[in-house]
């Protein structure tokens, strides 16, 4: 507890962190008034607004509200489409959730029985020719095998539709295409683009972490008690490469977010990423400041799951922290 207390102390600090960039990020770059009023706006009604918007008082009290404001989901109003910052990234939130999620599921499938196969049978040709794709997966940008995906299976297939989103289903009040033929038909080769680039690295250090762990004592030892071949490399092999491997499941499933920007554009995808990039190309600074903090957010989640997921998975954490 105490361990997992620590941890939740400075993802506090982190994420105060990340605010004080995302504020200044919002306070420096640009004037909020010029963006707000129109070109015959008179100075003194400028100033009354600057007054009225606090931007008067002391950088302290500006962050501080900032904050304050921030922890309730108050972001400001987006220069470009005058709207709530908040209302925006929970409409657009939900779709870059989704092709996350399918995307961080399908490269777990596929690199942990992958990355376990080619750790045993290293010298394999099935396990050389995943090793070589797993290359291509890591090396290939991912506009470029969108643009690919989508020739071949749009164009010339004519099997899987090439942008959008496709129909939603309401499920415990949220509306997702996860749940339905043609949102899945949608979501499948911008998953497809986001999954291969993680399958890559995941399936490489879980073979890497298999080679490392198979040849220690207490493996050479389960073989000598005559244990069968599943438990020894499943309950004693896999389980002790899980500390490393779950630390690079969370950080990279966490990149997914920061990923899916290009993505999504790609396959004109309504989501976050989307929305970044409309953001930046009209330098709408509210939008960019609470897409920053977002993405602090999902990072210090994901390491806190990860954190407590080491306490459940390796005793030495545990009884260290006591």
């Amino acid at each position: 507890m105490q361990f997992l207390i620590a941890r939740l102390f400075q993802a506090a600090i982190v994420m105060l962190c990340v605010a004080f960039i995302g504020f200044l990020v919002f306070q420096y770059i640009g004037d909020p008034v010029l963006a707000l009023v129109g070109q015959e706006t008179t100075v003194a009604e400028r100033d009354a607004l600057r007054e009225s918007l606090g931007l008067n008082d002391p950088i302290i009290v500006q962050y501080f509200r900032y904050v304050a404001n921030a922890i309730q989901g108050d972001f400001g109003i987006s220069y470009s489409f005058n709207r709530e910052v908040s209302e925006m990234i929970a409409d657009r939130l939900p779709a870059t959730i989704e092709l996350v999620l399918l995307s961080g599921v399908l490269s777990l499938l596929l690199a942990v029985p992958a990355g376990i196969y080619t750790g045993i049978k290293r010298k394999g040709g099935i396990a050389q020719t995943i090793m070589a794709l797993s290359v291509i997966g890591v090396s290939v940008p991912s506009f470029l095998l969108g643009i690919l995906l989508i020739l071949v299976y749009s164009v010339w297939l004519n099997w899987l539709p090439s942008f959008g989103r496709g129909d939603v289903a309401s499920v415990l009040g949220f509306e997702t295409s996860l749940f339905t033929l043609d949102g899945l038909r949608h979501a499948l080769m911008p998953a497809a683009v986001l999954c291969l680039f993680q399958l890559g690295v995941i399936l490489r250090l879980i073979r890497a972490e298999m080679l490392e762990v198979l040849r220690t004592d207490y493996i050479r030892f389960a073989w000598a008690r005559g244990l069968p071949a599943r438990h020894v490399y499943l309950g004693h092999a896999l389980k002790n490469t899980l500390v490393p491997v779950v630390t690079a499941i969370g950080l990279q499933l966490s990149s997914l977010f920061a990923f899916s920007i290009i993505t999504e554009r790609v396959f004109q995808w309504p989501g976050m990423g989307s929305l970044l990039l409309h953001a930046i190309g009209q330098s709408d600074i509210p939008l960019l400041a609470a897409y920053l903090i977002f993405v602090g957010l999902i990072f210090t989640i994901s390491n806190l799951l990860v954190d407590a997921i080491y306490v459940l998975i390796d005793p030495r954490i545990r009884h260290g922290a006591r």
